[in-house]
């Protein structure tokens, strides 16, 4: 993206959208002069103006709770900004995963997936933190990992089982169980959705920059 194709307001600013790149949730809507802008570009953190302050902020500086900014795209009218970033921790001040966590209408839908094994995952680390009494996860980690890489082979034996029958319902419960077991080996390694995030978006890149065939 070129800087100069930015419209800035009267104030030299332009809205700033941070959309987690793996689960698409909106994070946080900021703004950004052309400092603090050049600087996002130059070094992938997210970087906005302080209105409130006057003066630059680089998100995570003070919490650690940064995020990696993969991609910079300017909208149609060329007078918004979207981060698409991997983000370490939560993206509000007050905690949240998310500065929009107030809704106004019920919810119809469930999350993007990428949004629910992030939730997952915190929920894996809290229980190996706080070793509720009578919890699965606590069990199973008393266990060792052994027992929860058996868990793996058992559950995607349980999933090549169910697409064989052709049941979708049967897949999606079993997939969950699998994608469930992953995500706890995962967490007893020290690994989050984040480390897969960055690795499938690295490949993706790779694959998406390969010209097509005669073009």
């Amino acid at each position: 993206m070129n800087i100069e194709e930015v419209h800035f307001d009267a104030n030299g600013l332009v809205p700033v959208i941070v959309q987690d790149a793996v689960s698409g949730q909106v994070l946080t809507l900021a703004y950004a002069n052309r400092e603090a802008l050049a600087k996002t570009l130059e070094t992938r953190q997210s970087t906005f103006w302080s209105r409130s302050r006057g003066e630059l902020w680089v998100k995570g500086a003070i919490s650690g709770n940064t995020q990696e900014v993969l991609e910079v795209v300017l909208d149609c009218d060329q007078d918004a900004v979207l981060y698409r970033v991997i983000p370490t921790g939560p993206a509000c001040h007050t905690g949240a995963e998310t500065c929009f966590h107030h809704p106004v209408t019920a919810e119809t839908a469930p999350p993007p997936l990428g949004e629910v094994l992030e939730k997952v995952y915190r929920t894996l680390r809290s229980r190996l933190r706080e070793r509720p009494e009578g919890s699965y996860v606590v069990k199973m980690h008393d266990a060792g990992l052994d027992r929860i890489l058996k868990k793996i082979g058992e559950e995607a034996g349980e999933v090549i089982i169910a697409a064989k029958n052709g049941s979708r319902e049967e897949l999606a419960w079993e997939a969950s169980d699998l994608l469930f077991h992953l995500l706890f080996t995962l967490t007893e390694l020290g690994l989050s959705p984040q480390d897969l995030a960055r690795v499938l978006w690295e490949r993706n890149q790779k694959s998406t920059s390969i010209p097509a065939e005669g073009g």
